[in-house]
């Protein structure tokens, strides 16, 4: 059996030591570890969990039997249990135990209730009343009778399972207690031998209340820290014990699944079968390690339609599958139990007519149990279909009949007296289980760890290369360095024109990035500012016209003809344009500057953020200019847009154009304020007017200022920021180009200095490259010497080895 060898003790410290290198280079921790990390759980983990899942009836525990030739597992057909079975290994005969965890009286009382939910029976229980007990087994047999027997539906299954359950709770009651997980020994039960123990176990009644069920047998399959896990029906009857089971073959302990198919017995997958068969195949922790059951076997030897769907699923559905298997776990466990059996219970009558109901007493003779058991084992029976209908026996080597005088267990008793071994073994061989037993024997004791190590071994050469590759990148960089100081100033030097080409480069993107964002209101700032000026303008509009006074329009018109003692209404409402007009322009000019100032100052704290503003700093010891060029270029942005902003405002002291329009509210509102202001021509009928005249007022500048701030100005200010910053940005990188002589009078100056400091820091840089790439190829180098002792030449880690050439090239 291929185990763990001792090359191997340190993998898990030599794998963290990759991680941990991965980690510290930041262009590589964007890889995906999780991989790395669930393949080497698998292959330094202790304990390898098999679980067994599929749908209810559709034989895991008899295959399990039949795996280890053991009685373990209860597996008569019908039988539903939401109890976990594990089955580990024991050093020998002498130690094999078993230990009984009991499910709580809570839970007990919630699986109760639950079931009778189902059943729609009362849900008012006590289970320690007995007339409630009494009650409820009366409704349970009532509903299994009306649905033809325990096993014909999914009503009359959760009716059997109640039944169970509260015969268990009763059988069990001083075992039970109210805290979880209480659990007993095999000699708290005063159990001589696994047998006795496990035959405890496997009445229906026992198991109803068992949480789990740990076994520990002596038997070579479960070496290695192999776990064989038998789990509650995908479709069990109580909802609960099927989510047992789709939680386990999630979990990231299980290692592999078989999963027990009825589709021969059935003619197609059902749901749950096909829900299973997803959940397996997403869990990391499985991979492929899948093996496919089609258990029942034997019913598609009487029936050619079920062969034919069969044989068209397993081409369709499992044809890139290699693990699939075909199987009868019922002919195949006790055809290898009766040859086992010696003396009085050569025909194995012991085992199949204790498997047929529950338990009996195991030294009764066996001819008694043939003839005192009102039912007939299903093994008997399908023993006697076998032999006479399955065509799977050669009439030239096995002349069998099959009397129909005789009882199925008279039959059953003479056929194996006169056939003997050459036919269990005809019947073994047409079980499947040798070849299931091999497949599954072969695969954890010889491929099990070579496997688990390859998959480790693939999930770490790709990171392996990257690391690799980076080492060496690293090295070839800092090997290229000068390693002399006027070797290093010469090459600063020829680098200079670049660096100084780059940073204008980068400002004249950034500024044009800028204006771009500026334009598409994608700068926050900006747009924040322009919004005030915004709010500010309607705001200041309201104040106007709320404060407005006629008469003193009135008398600013007086004022302007002296000879006149009157004045028209549409002399007031022209003082009135201009006094709004050249007070909007006052608050827009203001407002403007603000928005400009602010706009420049986001810029020059933007530029000054910046890689190339640093790098400026270091080649010329100032910014070239460009915060300078800033002010100058904000103080003629803002100039420009008080002028614009004063044109705008100049505009409002003509009437809107539709202003007069027939039709329009506003020539009927100035006529009524015509009629109004016409009584008489003092001031005092103008005076009176002035709400009207305010409104009037309002119809006209509302839709001029709300065209202001809501189309023309905002277009104004991003064309004239655009035309002033992009040339001002094309001329100042320019500029920095021919900073050339500047920059390098400055250089000379610190030079020295810093060529003194990089040659350091790169002596430094390669010196912590060396130690990495030593801690790697130790880490590498112990990965392959497990990998080696594993015999798995071909999946090998490359170690960059000395003068950093590569030994081992996994690309």
């Amino acid at each position: 059996m291929t185990q763990m060898p001792p090359q191997c003790k340190n993998l898990q410290e030599q794998v963290d030591s990759l991680l941990q290198l991965l980690r510290q280079e930041p262009s590589l921790r964007q890889q995906d570890i999780t991989a790395v990390q669930a393949s080497l759980k698998k292959a330094i983990s202790p304990e390898f969990e098999i679980v067994f899942a599929g749908a209810f009836s559709a034989g895991k525990s008899m295959l399990i039997n039949a795996l280890l030739e053991r009685e373990l597992l209860y597996s008569a057909v019908g039988h539903a249990t939401g109890t976990e079975c594990y089955i580990a290994y024991a050093e020998s005969t002498q130690k094999e135990r078993v230990v009984l965890t009991f499910s709580s009286e809570v839970e007990i009382r919630q699986q109760a209730y639950a079931l009778c939910e189902q059943l729609n029976l009362t849900t008012e229980i006590d289970i320690n009343l007995t007339d409630v007990v009494k009650i409820l087994a009366q409704g349970c047999s009532i509903i299994i009778e009306k649905e033809g027997g325990e096993n014909k539906s999914e009503r009359a299954k959760q009716a059997k399972a109640l039944t169970l359950l509260l015969e268990g709770f009763e059988a069990n009651r001083d075992r039970i207690q109210a805290v979880e997980n209480a659990t007993y020994s095999m000699e708290q039960f005063n159990f001589s031998n696994l047998k006795e123990a496990a035959s405890y176990a496997r009445r229906g009644s026992n198991s109803a209340v068992l949480k789990r069920v740990e076994y520990y047998c002596y038997h070579p399959l479960l070496q290695d820290g192999n776990i064989i896990i038998d789990t509650p029906g995908i479709d069990a009857p109580v909802k609960q014990d099927a989510e047992l089971t789709y939680d386990k073959i999630e979990s990231p302990d299980t290692s592999a699944v078989v999963c027990v198919l009825k589709a021969a017995s059935s003619g197609e997958m059902t749901t749950e079968e096909t829900e299973l068969m997803e959940k397996t195949r997403s869990n990391p922790g499985i991979r492929d390690r899948l093996f496919y059951i089609f258990n029942r076997i034997d019913e598609t030897w009487y029936n050619a339609q079920l062969i034919q769907r069969l044989e068209n699923l397993i081409n369709s559905d499992f044809r890139d599958t290699a693990r699939v298997y075909k199987t009868s776990g019922l002919l195949g466990f006790y055809g290898s139990l009766i040859r086992g059996t010696t003396g009085r219970d050569r025909f194995g009558l012991d085992s199949i007519f204790v498997e047929s109901r529950d338990r009996v007493d195991a030294d009764t003779n066996a001819d008694s149990k043939s003839e005192n058991t009102e039912e007939t084992p299903l093994f008997v029976s399908e023993f006697n279909r076998y032999c006479a209908n399955s065509g799977k026996l050669s009439p030239s080597k096995f002349r069998i009949s099959v009397n129909s005088y005789e009882t199925p267990s008279q039959n059953y008793v003479r056929i194996l007296a006169e056939q003997g071994q050459p036919l269990i073994q005809q019947l073994i061989q047409d079980s499947g289980i040798e070849d299931f037993r091999t497949a599954i024997t072969d695969y954890l004791t010889k491929e099990k760890r070579p496997q688990l190590f390859r998959n480790l071994a693939d999930d770490l050469e790709d990171l392996c290369i990257q690391l690799r590759k980076q080492y060496q990148t690293i090295q070839r960089n800092l090997d290229s360095q000068p390693r002399e100081i006027e070797a290093m100033k010469a090459q600063e030097l020829l680098r200079l024109n670049q660096e100084l080409q780059q940073v204008g480069q980068e400002f004249r993107e950034h500024i044009a990035k800028e204006v771009n964002d500026m334009i598409m209101n994608r700068c926050d700032i900006f747009d924040t500012d322009f919004r005030q000026l915004q709010s500010r303008m309607i705001r200041r509009l309201d104040e106007l016209l709320d404060g407005f006074s006629v008469e003193a329009a009135y008398g600013r018109t007086l004022m302007s003809h002296p000879r006149n003692a009157t004045a028209p209404l549409i002399a007031v409402l022209v003082e009135a344009l201009y006094y709004l007009a050249n007070q909007l322009e006052d608050i827009l000019v203001e407002a403007t500057k603000s928005l400009v100032e602010n706009y420049f100052q986001y810029l020059k704290d933007s530029i000054r953020k910046s890689e190339y503003y640093r790098l400026l700093y270091r080649l010329l010891g100032n910014d070239g200019g460009i915060e300078q060029q800033l002010e100058e270029l904000s103080q003629r942005v803002s100039r420009a847009l008080v002028n614009a902003a004063g044109v705008e405002c100049d505009r409002y002291v003509r009437e809107s154009p539709r202003f007069y329009d027939e039709g329009t509210f506003s020539i009927y509102q100035f006529r009524e304020t015509l009629q109004q202001t016409s009584q008489g021509f003092d001031c005092e009928n103008m005076v009176d007017a002035q709400p009207a005249i305010r409104q009037l007022l309002r119809l006209d500048f509302e839709p001029k200022v709300s065209k202001t701030i809501r189309q023309t100005f905002r277009q104004t200010v991003n064309q004239t920021l655009k035309e002033h910053l992009l040339p001002m940005a094309e001329q100042q990188a320019d500029d920095i180009l021919q900073k050339y002589s500047q920059a390098r009078d400055y250089l000379e100056q610190t030079l020295a200095q810093e060529a003194e400091e990089k040659i350091a820091k790169n002596l430094r840089l390669q010196a912590e490259n060396e130690e990495k790439i030593q801690e790697y190829d130790r880490a590498v180098s112990g990965i392959n010497s497990c990998l080696q002792a594993m015999k798995l030449h071909e999946h090998l880690l490359p170690v960059i080895g000395e003068n950093n050439s590569v030994v081992v090239d996994c690309e």
